[in-house]
């Protein structure tokens, strides 16, 4: 058999194999089958339905520019989807590097991101063709597209492959969240652009640019041969071409590399003197110092606790902020990021993970879990309220509506309130582990119960909480001046400041008795 054929059953091998471990992943991959299916249909719907129109090569040159960009960062933000994206576990074989790079290529086509890519290719073809010699270009084109994307992940992989199987690197893939939902905040704000600016022809422009991009430049080839200017159809696809030729030139030096130079990074960090240890942070003496200043810690070094905080401040800053530079916000709508950050209360000794069993011996009594917990919202309050404050002040200078600035900040400081009180007892009632070997997975198999139980019932019971607060916000901005806004801001801040101390209380005597199921639910992953 050749290598080509080894390398195609060891890909697949890896998804039956990969398939074996849980029946979570196996449900999750039949889901991801699915979902990639239908979307890869309607895809090809949709194009096929836009044939003739004006608009068609603009969504398709611009479509399949974005799936490229697509595929160079996924290995950046998602090194664990693919076993094969590391090369150097080939290194003691030997192999060469052209029937090396053949097989990869061969076996990277096998999955539903390729299959997914063909089916926006052939669209893309289809929308656009239109006579014999642009069904022949398409025929060219829809393989060459499909070459380049599977390459270009490729090389960028071999590429930053030490920086993906480093410590940043899985800090990288972990962000993913953030750019995906950053992304979208994008998107949506691009869309209502749009909406106002006419509709598609707004991204004309563009598409003049993207077409002489490839592989966006073989897609807009077969436009180009359908309305007989043969030479652009010819430069698309030979830019495309000299495109995949290039990466697949670089992806063999970067092989060639990997497998015969030394880790360079180690023999950097084996060479560099040792450094003198820093002082660290100082906090005052006692419970709550020590446990204020390793939540921080934890913010900073842990990869799933920092995910998660770079995540909620970005959203939480994007959503009122966009909404304010559409004209269409509130600054009411600040109080989002309250609400965001206060998420982060949530299964609070979720991120201790097995560690947690050192924080238990140091609790002997409902007091030791009230002084623990309380630390714990302190220090999430210590970026928080700062935080918040900023988010509302820049909310309110863009809509210029400084009167509301005081309502605001007081109904954003209840829900933060209300949000760390009940965080408290949702992590003391159904607290879960927070897998630390995996990038996408934020619960262990078997808990995802216990974390929605915990967020979902968490927030319903906090928005309930803030109901007085909020009804009496609506009544007194409609029927009072600026002393009545003075007066939300107080009350806001004393509602949430109840409200925190209550669930404190609350979830004290109880972490303080569950001790032992707690260590045993945030063990599991």
């Amino acid at each position: 058999m050749t290598l080509t054929g080894v390398f195609v059953r060891l890909k697949l091998s890896l998804l039956r194999n990969g398939l074996r471990q849980s029946a979570g992943r196996t449900a999750a991959y039949v889901v991801s089958a699915v979902l990639a299916v239908l979307c890869g249909a309607g895809l090809v719907l949709a194009l096929v339905v836009l044939r003739g129109s004006g608009h068609a090569a603009t969504v398709a040159v611009l479509l399949t520019g974005l799936l490229a960009v697509a595929w160079a960062v996924m290995p950046l933000f998602f090194p664990g989807g693919d076993e094969t994206l590391d090369p150097t576990r080939l290194v003691m074989l030997p192999l060469q590097p052209g029937p090396l790079v053949r097989a990869l290529l061969v076996s990277s086509l096998v999955g539903f991101g390729p299959l997914f890519t063909l089916c926006l290719a052939v669209g893309s073809a289809v929308a656009l063709s239109r006579g014999a010699f642009a069904a022949v270009v398409a025929v060219v084109a829809v393989p060459l597209v499909l070459l380049v994307c599977v390459a270009l992940a490729r090389a960028v992989a071999a590429g930053n492959v030490r920086l993906l199987t480093s410590r940043r690197g899985r800090d990288l893939a972990v962000l993913s969240g953030l750019v995906i939902a950053v992304g979208i905040q994008f998107v949506n704000f691009g869309v209502q652009r749009l909406g106002r600016a006419g509709g598609l022809s707004a991204l004309d422009p563009a598409a003049e640019v993207v077409r002489w991009v490839p592989p966006a430049s073989a897609v807009a080839a077969v436009g180009s041969a359908g309305e007989g200017r043969y030479g652009e159809a010819a430069a698309g696809l030979l830019l495309s071409a000299a495109a995949l030729g290039a990466l697949l030139y670089a992806w063999r030096r970067s092989l060639v590399k990997l497998m015969t130079a030394p880790d360079g990074s180690t023999l950097a960090a084996a060479s560099r003197p040792p450094r003198a240890g820093s002082p660290g942070w100082r906090w005052p003496e006692g419970r709550a110092g020590t446990v204020v200043g390793r939540s921080l810690r934890y913010v900073v070094r842990d990869p799933k606790t920092k995910a998660a905080w770079v995540t909620s401040l970005a959203i939480g800053l994007i959503v009122p902020l966009f909404n304010a530079l559409q004209g269409t916000g509130s600054v009411y709508l600040a109080c989002f990021s309250a609400g965001m950050l206060g998420i982060l209360m949530y299964n609070q000794f979720g991120q201790d993970a097995s560690a947690f069993w050192m924080v238990a011996l140091t609790i002997s009594s409902a007091r030791d879990a009230y002084e623990e917990l309380r630390a714990r919202a302190l220090a999430l309050a210590v970026i928080t309220l700062p935080f918040v404050v900023l988010v509302t002040g820049v909310t309110a200078a863009v809509l210029g509506d400084w009167w509301a600035l005081p309502g605001a900040l007081g109904l954003s400081f209840g829900v933060l309130g209300a949000m760390l009180g009940t965080g408290a007892v949702a992590s003391s009632l159904f607290p879960y582990s927070i897998p630390q070997d995996s990038g996408f997975k934020n619960v262990a198999p078997g808990q995802t119960g216990l974390a929605w139980i915990s967020l979902t019932g968490g927030m319903v019971a906090a928005v309930l909480l803030c109901a007085p607060l909020i009804a009496l916000t609506v009544w007194l901005d409609a029927t009072t001046g600026p002393a009545g806004r003075l007066l939300l801001l107080v009350l806001g801040a004393g509602w949430g400041t109840l409200l925190t101390w209550a669930g404190l209380r609350l979830a004290a005597p109880r972490t303080a008795d569950r001790l032992p199921e707690i260590l045993a639910a945030v063990s599991r992953g």
